[in-house]
């Protein structure tokens, strides 16, 4: 649970009740029409409003209401947060961008593989977006190492921009190892999640906590997902997230576990650091930096859109409703959504942070456009 200290009333914080009443009224509609269960939460000024949770879950074998206690798996979301611990890598001294990653990591050699960059890696300008890592391997680090270096590129290296699914992020986690000598789960506990008190947060969930984690559903998924992968992954690895193997493994590009309430107040402490009393663990220039559009022009999305990646997160830019961020996004908001509809952003210009957690699938786009409401809503309870 997240500690009460850090709750406020809306207007402590200078958000609309009126706004967020119509926020949780589209929440209620959309769980009446099907969506299983939801949470939300918003902050600003280093803290959250109070939460809310809907529907039912079944977790631990057990169905029963969502509570505000409810862990949610945040699929893509994730990368945001494995982001920022390399953010903190940045900042200590320990990495640099330019940095080959067969530097680091020797076995990751051959095929064409040889000068890709770290920073190539964080903004998917590096070229495997469809390399294969089955989840059987997921909690095998040895042999996760040799399916990497076997991988062959689509593409030239910084040739181009495409979304790597989760293929990026095996090798980010795999660089934090190397850098630290800790296993990557327990840096990001020990490096961000602990100091920033977010402990509902988890990149590799603990089995004791396993109780609380909602089992995903399909609710009505009308466009058929690919077999084979795409952006969310295949129908397999999304119910796979039922499994205690993947949740111990925390899948770095899609399978961290987090409460609304934690990804809003995650979010915040990085937009609002002089407003989170010395928790936030990075510098504000590390932020700054690392949440700059580091994409070139040429790099553009499957919709033909600039890719606006800052370091494994999406820069609102021009086109914040797109991006997921609403209609009222900063060109400066960054964050990073799931492919379940999750959503986890903050916006430094004014100070709001939100998350959205589900644990239903639906159509491709409902999600798409649930999404952008929510943002747009959670935009609108900016009072004045």
């Amino acid at each position: 649970m997240i500690a009460q200290r850090f709750i406020a009333n809306p207007a402590e914080i200078g958000l609309d009740p009126a706004g967020i009443q119509r926020l949780y009224d589209f929440i209620d509609g959309e769980v009446a029409d099907g969506l299983p269960a939801a949470q939300v939460a918003l902050g600003r000024h280093g803290r959250l409003v109070a939460p809310r949770s809907w529907g039912t879950v079944t977790a631990g074998g057990v169905t029963r209401a969502t509570t505000d206690d409810t862990l949610f798996c945040l699929f893509s979301a994730t990368k945001g947060v494995v982001g920022v611990a390399m953010w903190a890598l940045i900042e200590d001294g320990l990495l640099r961008l330019d940095e080959r990653v067969s530097a680091i990591i020797p076995e990751f050699v051959g095929h064409g593989k040889d000068e890709i960059t770290v920073e190539q890696v964080l903004t998917f300008t590096c070229g495997f977006p469809a390399a294969p890592m089955h989840p059987r391997l997921w909690e095998d680090r040895e042999a996760r190492v040799a399916r990497m270096a076997g991988w062959w590129l689509n593409w030239d290296p910084g040739s181009r921009y495409e979304y790597h699914p989760t293929t990026a992020h095996w090798v980010l986690v795999e660089i934090i190892m190397r850098k630290t000598g800790v296993d990557f789960r327990e840096y990001i506990r020990q490096r961000l999640t602990q100091p920033m008190r977010v402990t509902d947060l988890f990149v590799g969930l603990p089995d004791e906590e396993h109780h609380r984690a909602a089992d995903v559903v399909y609710a009505g998924y009308v466009d058929a997902p690919d077999a084979a992968g795409g952006p969310g992954g295949s129908v397999e690895t999304r119910l796979g997230s039922n499994s205690a193997s993947q949740r111990r493994a925390g899948s770095p590009g899609s399978g961290g576990w987090a409460s609304a309430a934690a990804m809003a107040l995650f979010y915040q402490r990085l937009v609002s650091p002089a407003e989170s009393g010395g928790l936030t663990p990075l510098r504000p220039e590390t932020i700054a930096m690392a949440t700059t559009v580091h994409t070139l022009p040429r790099h553009v999305d499957e919709s033909g859109l600039p890719a606006n990646r800052g370091l494994s997160v999406v820069v609102a830019g021009d086109h914040p409703l797109e991006h997921g961020f609403g209609t009222h996004g900063s060109p400066r908001a960054f964050g990073h959504g799931g492919a379940g509809g999750q959503i986890a952003w903050g916006d430094p210009v004014t100070g709001l942070s939100v998350g959205f957690t589900t644990n239903g699938f639906v159509d491709a786009d409902r999600m798409r456009d649930r999404t952008r409401t929510i943002s747009t809503l959670a935009g609108e309870c900016l009072a004045g």
